[in-house]
């Protein structure tokens, strides 16, 4: 295929929303180009591990709602395009104690701030008891003290594989895309109003660029001597576990068990999230918490998980929880989170470059709402009206330098 030198679209990273973005700018007529230093989907950054949450009540605030409800949308149109499963309706429980203040992502009371945003946007749900969730997902070993969510329409997306269709309906459509290959600068050509990009063995130019790059975002931004945008954001390692679930294999399987998420304790990491078993191969239980204390890089994080790690996870947060499910641990692997100071998004210009936009779907919940976001930033850098309800003004850079003023 014959490559082109000037694109009206240059996307920098193809990894959730890279690749959600090249998509919708592929299904609009756009000449783009996408570019990335690894062979998506990989798993190397973000968007790996068998699956993600999806929820449609965002107790991290309304202004995710109708990103994540576009992204279900887009998810069963490229299903029914692709033949290829992307999305698990497996219903989701939201579950912590009832009276006492439980912290999720730095915001109180998670679980009420899911209810309300249920009820806003008309989305099905139950409030249940103790004893409610225990008639219906009797796997769960509770206190008795708590309150829980159900969403009906929750369930997990196979990050690898929403990423490949992606991009496969994306090359077909006329998309280009450069993979293995590493951005070295972006810059602006002339006036400004077309920017190039050079990577290590080549140069392009192209009327809007796009920087998706996930947890290299800090990195690129320092090396495009961006220091005060690279302060915006940090990397930090998480670990996913998968517990063989023996036995009790089908109490655990899509159907009879929900995603999950639940809080039991008055600290930031006094919590855990899991799935059923999405590889009925291989039966376990998913299951996964976050940690924000510890920082690093994409070229230093440990990519390995320790035979020790897993076993804490089991000791402090399965055992007393899941007395079905024995120890025997079937893989587990490690993550990167970016960061930000609030732990919401970051989608703005660059101040200086107004045709490069950065786009950082970050702080650990930003799969679910990738595919609307694609969409909405396709049609923000075409100059086009957005629909469906989809904003991103909320996820402008300059509302952290206002918390950093009145800090």
């Amino acid at each position: 295929m014959t490559q082109n030198s000037h694109y009206d679209v240059i996307v920098v990273g193809l990894g959730a929303l890279g690749a959600a973005t090249l998509y919708q700018l592929s299904q609009r007529g756009a000449r783009v180009l996408g570019i990335d230093q690894f062979a998506p989907p990989h798993d190397q950054g973000s968007s790996h591990g068998d699956s993600r949450i999806t929820r449609l009540a965002i107790g991290e605030g309304d202004e995710y709602v109708p990103f994540v409800q576009r992204s279900h949308a887009i998810w069963r149109e490229l299903e029914a395009r692709t033949g290829t499963p992307l999305m698990s309706t497996t219903g989701g429980l939201v579950l912590a104690p009832r009276d006492r203040v439980a912290e999720h992502h730095g915001k109180a009371d998670f679980v009420r701030r899911t209810i309300a945003s249920a009820e806003r946007f008309g989305i099905a749900h139950e409030v249940l008891d103790a004893a409610g969730i225990r008639a219906r997902f009797p796997q769960f070993h509770l206190q008795g003290d708590e309150i829980g969510y159900h969403e009906r329409d929750a369930g997990f997306v196979r990050p690898e594989a929403a990423i490949g269709a992606q991009l496969a309906v994306a090359r077909a459509s006329g998309a280009q895309t450069r993979t293995g290959e590493r951005v070295q600068s972006v810059e602006p050509v002339g006036n400004g109003d077309t920017v190039r990009v050079r990577t290590e063995t080549a140069s392009f130019t192209a009327d809007r660029v796009v920087i998706a790059a996930g947890a290299w975002l800090p990195e690129f931004l320092g090396r495009q001597a961006r220091t005060d945008w690279q302060a915006n954001f940090s990397v930090h390692r998480q670990v996913m576990h998968w517990f063989d679930t023996g036995s009790a294999a089908a109490d655990f399987s899509p159907g009879r068990f929900p995603i999950f998420i639940w809080m039991f304790g008055d600290g930031q990491e006094d919590y855990m999230y899991g799935f059923p078993s999405s590889d009925p191969t291989q039966p376990a239980l998913k299951v996964a918490t976050e940690q924000y204390v510890s920082a690093t890089t994409p070229d230093t994080i440990d990519r390995s998980v320790s035979p020790e790690e897993t076993a804490a996870m089991y000791r402090d947060r399965v055992a007393g929880r899941f007395p079905q499910i024995g120890g025997r641990a079937l893989k587990a692997r490690a993550c990167m989170y970016t960061v930000t100071p609030d732990r919401r998004f970051v989608i703005d210009a660059l101040d200086g470059l107004p045709h490069v936009l950065i786009a950082s779907a970050c702080s650990g919940h930003g799969f679910k709402h990738s595919a609307g976001l694609g969409e909405a930033i396709a049609d923000q850098v075409l100059g086009r009206a957005m629909s469906h309800g989809l904003d991103l003004r909320p996820f402008a850079r300059q509302r952290l330098l206002k918390e950093k003023e009145t800090a």
